[in-house]
């Protein structure tokens, strides 16, 4: 008899996102258990008892999903449960803290899409700066782009030493050159925005960051995604169902929010659905979200 699938959601937050475990019954879990309040050094244990309890058989019906808010200690997390296991005891893991790194993947999909059917080539040299920087999304956003060859910028809205510290964090951790720039007042983001190519913002919901006046008569600025559901949009004249729509009032493509949304689902499923599929044991991160938002992308090109 087959036994019951679990995902073993872990979060060192107060409260496991409702998101995920939806996500998770809809992929085929037939059990999900939270885990809430963890510490790093708690994910050894928690994994090992997971993995000990089963024989290999029934361990290949297990997952573990790694939540919270933190893209960091997500890592951190996801590298001490692979340390924990060993063959054959050993589950697949993956890492998505808030949504973060399939949101991020889904629009950073979604911008290479529209960049090589537009304007040709890819992320590749290409100049990127990042509002609402602050936050997972952000992060994440910021690190597949440097990793795909972009030059990276993140701009500051208040604290441009926080920006830097930020920059200098990744950089040490995932090998990127990361940089950063202040964007404390309207005419910063203008000279911000006449050099970039390409424009993410990830605000909070509901915080506008971006005017047409300031992206207006911005020479090099292609495309312009904003992952801001909640009005007013992040930016300016961007409707959240703009796919590779242009902006009127400046020459750059739109990706609104909902496209991305709708490719970070399907994205988060797949993964999901992976944790139960693979006799491989797999470790996704937001590198493997990544690649799986392209083929996502690649399957549904317009």
């Amino acid at each position: 008899m087959e036994k019951t699938s679990i995902l073993h959601l872990i979060t060192a937050t107060k409260n496991v996102s409702p998101f995920d475990v939806n996500m998770a019954f809809d992929a085929g879990f037939d059990n999900v258990v939270p885990y809430a309040h963890v510490e790093l050094k708690e994910v050894a244990g928690l994994v090992q008892d997971a993995i000990f309890s089963r024989t290999p058989s029934g361990i290949k019906r297990e997952g573990l999903f790694i939540g919270g808010r933190d893209i960091d200690l997500a890592m951190d997390m996801l590298e001490a449960a692979r340390n924990a296991m060993f063959p054959p005891f050993e589950v697949s893991v993956l890492a998505d803290p808030s949504g973060a790194f399939t949101t991020a993947a889904a629009m950073m999909a979604k911008v290479e899409q529209h960049l090589g059917k537009k304007f040709g080539g890819n992320l590749s040299g290409r100049k990127v700066s990042i509002f609402g920087a602050t936050g997972p999304v952000a992060g994440a956003a910021a690190v597949i782009s440097a990793k795909s060859g972009a030059d990276v910028e993140l701009v500051a809205h208040r604290s441009v030493p926080d920006m830097q510290a930020k920059a200098a964090s990744y950089n040490s951790r995932y090998g990127t050159d990361i940089g950063y720039s202040d964007g404390t007042s309207d005419r910063l983001k203008k000279d911000i925005l006449h050099d970039a190519d390409i424009v993410l913002c990830a605000a909070a919901a509901g915080v506008r960051v971006l005017s047409l006046e300031q992206m207006a008569g911005s020479p090099n600025l292609k495309i312009v995604a904003d992952v801001n559901a909640v009005p007013p949009s992040g930016v300016e004249g961007l409707d959240v169902k703009a796919d590779g729509t242009p902006i009127t009032g400046c020459n750059a493509l739109g990706i609104g929010a909902l496209v991305i949304g709708n490719v970070k689902y399907s994205t988060q499923h797949n993964l999901l659905k992976k944790l139960l599929g693979s006799d491989k044991k797999l470790y996704l991160d937001f590198l493997a979200a990544f690649e799986e938002a392209r083929a996502i992308v690649s399957q549904n090109i317009k």
